[in-house]
């Protein structure tokens, strides 16, 4: 009987508590899905406001009214969302995995550590875009149609709010865990707020920068470290923290951003759908059975994949599945064919309309499709490199008989498969050169084409799978304009500091010959590749950068090449190349099998960099 009481009582006990478990489960599920639904919705803006302004405009001759003012809006909406969203998964950009392995209890302080950091930074970002948004209440400006520029900026202080909640969430499952995050937070906050620095004294900001370089090798994301060091530089020097949340702001609705978003979006609608395996499929019918087939094969749809996508880990986790095993059908052996395909990642960073391009010609003031001219011959020279080295490297065949095949039927049914996917490059490219689009436009029409021909014509990607998509697309392109938008703020502190005409005075009373600068940069722009994303680097460096290259009579434009040919080769810099430890993952081998198998191309690659540095002409010739 006592038994049965016992088990009435804890029957009577768990039922409840186990009903407002699920009613809460079921409540976050609505606002996540909530969440999701309006990303993909302000995704949806920036594709089709300026379709409708280009239909407009070719019929009416007049475009939308506000039409570029609500594209960038809908873009920033797109960074915090994308951004929040990124932190409830714990998918937030890193440059490290940090120590949170460590036996406890020190792996759960160095957490508490990480995390409170990072939330302090986040919480005096939000405060700093709150201050921001009350100035701009007051000036009364508008987007479009009566909306007043501050309601956009609620998403700016509560999208850096949403974060700072969700790493503190995140940081673990003991209550002691978020609470000293949650008071590490609040020290940093408080601390900031209320201690006035006196003029020309730094300690203070010297520490609180040391914390935020503590936090980025324990693990913090890469905004909260670039964040951090832009609100305390600012703090410092005695101006006020609105000015970075000014620098988001401005970043995210820069004309020529929403370009970024959106061949992004077409990239994974491509990615989704069956695009890779067509597109294999025919390279495979074209090359036949030529001993460089394979290699020009995996070069070719690596670059393609790319070149659209901007990131070449995105590149190598899509196609991983379909080129892996062709090059060992192909005799490769699985160590070699992870190589090649780690090795060729990173080409297409090269070739329009790859993102790190426009963000480059964005920063650098020079012209998109100039930058897209000029990376065709360093591009299709990495490319042929790569493509030399590994045909040189294939295991001979064993069979007697001719080595290349070529079947005209199974060549033009594959070209035919794949016929709507090979006129993307015509559809993005096409309305830049011809001058009758701008890059935001072109890109809007390529993503539109890339959801057309996918779910319409190929029908490979299902509508039911469309929102999952933009929920990783947004979740992708929300982290890296985070890191972009703090990025800004960092560098307009270096410029307001004169940090790049000091460093153009030193470097050129130290460093007299062109050659020994060229020899220099690449060396730095490569260890930069390991340490930092590439569109984090273009924000923060490029603007010190151009100077000094026109210091050396270096143009501008060979300085954009030659800056994304480094910073590409970082990805494959050992021991600490992003590419490699996304094989790694991808494929479940040791970093050292990897590295191993990649450094030949990693060393062809520097030989190739070098050419492309010193040669100016290679890339210029088109320009």
């Amino acid at each position: 009987m006592v038994a049965d009481s016992d088990s009435a009582t804890s029957e009577h006990v768990t039922a409840p508590a186990k009903a407002a478990v699920v009613a809460e489960n079921r409540f976050w599920r609505i606002i996540h899905g909530g969440e999701d639904v309006l990303l993909a919705v302000a995704l949806a803006g920036i594709l089709v406001v300026p379709l409708l302004e280009m239909v407009l405009r070719s019929f009416f001759e007049s475009g939308l009214i506000g039409g570029n003012a609500l594209t960038q809006h809908f873009t920033l909406l797109v960074s915090m969302l994308g951004g929040a969203v990124a932190a409830r998964q714990a998918r937030l950009l890193t440059l490290s995995q940090g120590f949170a392995g460590l036996p406890s209890p020190w792996g759960k302080i160095c957490e508490v550590l990480r995390v409170g950091i990072s939330a302090g930074v986040c919480g005096l970002l939000a405060w700093a875009s709150w201050k921001f948004l009350l100035f701009e209440k007051g000036g009364g400006k508008v987007i479009a149609y009566g909306v007043p520029v501050w309601v956009a900026l609620i998403a700016l202080a509560g999208g850096f709010a949403i974060v700072a909640l969700r790493l503190v969430r995140n940081v673990g499952t003991d209550w002691w865990m978020r609470a000293a995050a949650v008071a590490v937070a609040a020290v940093i906050g408080w601390y900031v707020l209320h201690y006035s620095v006196e003029p020309e004294t730094w300690t203070p900001a010297i520490v609180l920068l040391v914390l935020v370089l503590i936090s980025g090798v324990l693990g913090a994301p890469i905004f909260t470290l670039l964040g951090g060091a832009a609100v305390f530089l600012f703090w410092g020097s005695w101006n006020p923290l609105e000015s970075v949340a000014l620098s988001h702001y401005s970043l995210s609705t820069n004309p020529t951003i929403p370009a970024l978003p959106l061949f992004t979006l077409a990239g994974y609608f491509l990615a989704e759908g069956g695009t890779s395996a067509r597109m294999v499929r025919l390279l495979k019918a074209l090359t036949g059975d030529m001993r460089a087939g394979p290699a020009i094969v995996t070069v070719i749809a690596c670059a393609f994949f790319t070149s659209l996508t901007g990131a070449s880990g995105v590149t190598i986790l899509a196609l991983g599945g379909l080129i892996v095993p062709f090059l060992t059908e192909a005799r490769y052996s699985e160590r070699a064919s992870i190589g090649l395909l780690t090795g060729s990642g990173s080409i297409g960073m090269l070739f329009a309309p790859c993102l790190p391009l426009i963000l480059y010609a964005i920063v650098a003031q020079v012209e998109i499709k100039t930058m897209f001219l000029a990376g065709i011959g360093p591009g299709l020279l990495l490319a042929a490199a790569t493509v030399a080295w590994a045909t040189c490297t294939r295991p001979k065949a064993t069979e007697v008989g001719p080595r290349w095949t070529f079947d005209g039927k199974e060549a033009w049914t594959a070209f035919w498969d794949a016929k709507w996917e090979l006129l993307i490059p015509v559809v993005s490219l096409g309305g830049i050169f011809s001058g009758l689009a701008t890059p935001v436009e072109a890109a809007a029409l390529t993503a539109l084409y890339a959801l057309l021909t996918q779910t319409l014509i190929y029908r490979d990607l299902k509508w039911g799978k469309l929102m999952g998509v933009m929920r990783e697309c947004g979740l992708l392109i929300g982290g890296v304009l985070l890191i972009l938008g703090v990025a800004q703020g960092l560098t307009n502190y270096l410029v307001d500091a004169e940090v790049p005409s000091l460093l153009v005075d030193y470097v050129t009373e130290h460093v007299t010959s062109k050659t020994v600068f060229l020899l220099c940069l690449v060396v730095i722009l490569l260890l930069l590749g390991c340490m930092m994303d590439v569109f984090s680097a273009i924000i923060i460096v490029v603007p010190l950068l151009v100077p000094l290259g026109i210091a050396y009579e270096i143009d501008p434009i060979h300085l954009g090449i030659l800056f994304l040919a480094n910073l590409g080769l970082g990805f494959l810099t050992p021991p600490v190349g992003m590419n490699l430890f996304i094989s790694s993952y991808r494929f479940n081998k040791p970093m050292g099998e990897v590295l191993k198998a990649s450094l030949p191309y990693f060393g062809l690659q520097f030989g190739t960099v070098i050419i492309i540095t010193f040669w100016p002409a290679l890339t210029l010739f088109l320009t």
